[in-house]
């Protein structure tokens, strides 16, 4: 990965495939950016430190989750120091495929230096992927498509929150975009499955913006290592030559 950077505004939509922001996403964005941490609490999951924010702009009030790159726990196999610059490379390669499963994710400055801030989804902690029914199937479609892309190495059922709306969210993409192939998820309800052409028809178009990345796309192409752009190019043709998704022998399907 390439020198850090603070981008304090939501990535150029120019390329993406995605709709232009509401206000209120518009200003959900902009306290991300410019609001001041009110206060900053170490969350007691995971391996890393990771801060349940609270930010103040103006007359703007919101909660964020802030994890720096100080905070990270060193892995053996990953670029010492990068899991934030993933975390924000994720929210852009959902964008540039305009696939919004994925909370506004910036980079920026906090309390404990340069990390992530990524809007809070209020959710029912009780659910998770184990609970989610066949009404859910097409956005769990969505997300595994994804997975296979960004080449996510940690999918885990606590990674797929559903919001007050129903609508599923998809958190926790640190561990992904490595140059080898290491895809770990729970999500294997649709091994050997046709994926649906609208997904293919957004990762074609991503295939040819690849070529010529402009905007929120050149963005994330400069966070990655050269072998992890390639590998990224790779992962798209995979994809869209076998147009199904993998399985794991003898594994059943989730009912």
């Amino acid at each position: 990965m390439k020198v850090d950077k603070s981008p304090f505004s939501d990535p150029d939509r120019s390329g993406d495939n995605g709709r232009n922001p509401t206000d209120s996403e518009q200003s959900g964005f902009d306290l991300l950016r410019n609001g001041e941490f009110v206060t900053c609490e170490l969350t007691p999951l995971g391996s890393n430190y990771t801060f349940l924010a609270s930010l103040h702009w103006g007359d703007r009030d919101g909660q964020a989750i802030y994890k720096p790159r100080d905070g990270e726990v060193p892995l053996w196999d990953f670029p010492r120091g990068t899991l934030y610059k993933r975390e924000y490379g994720a929210y852009l390669l959902s964008r540039a495929l305009g696939w919004d499963f994925i909370p506004p994710t910036i980079i920026r400055d906090g309390p404990y230096g340069i990390g992530s801030v990524q809007q809070y989804v209020d959710h029912d902690p009780r659910l998770n992927y184990y609970t989610l029914s066949e009404a859910d199937a097409d956005e769990l479609r969505m997300i595994a498509c994804f997975d296979l892309v960004a080449n996510n190495t940690d999918r885990k059922a606590n990674h797929v929150l559903v919001d007050g709306n129903g609508k599923l969210w998809g958190i926790d993409q640190g561990l992904t975009f490595h140059a080898d192939t290491k895809i770990r998820t729970v999500i294997w309800d649709f091994g050997g499955e046709p994926i649906p052409d609208y997904y293919l028809d957004s990762l074609t178009q991503l295939a040819g913006q690849l070529n010529r990345p402009e905007g929120t796309l050149r963005e994330l192409l400069e966070l990655l290592l050269p072998e992890e752009v390639q590998a990224l190019h790779q992962r798209v043709q995979w994809v869209l030559t076998e147009r199904a998704y993998p399985g794991l022998p003898g594994r059943r399907r989730r009912r």
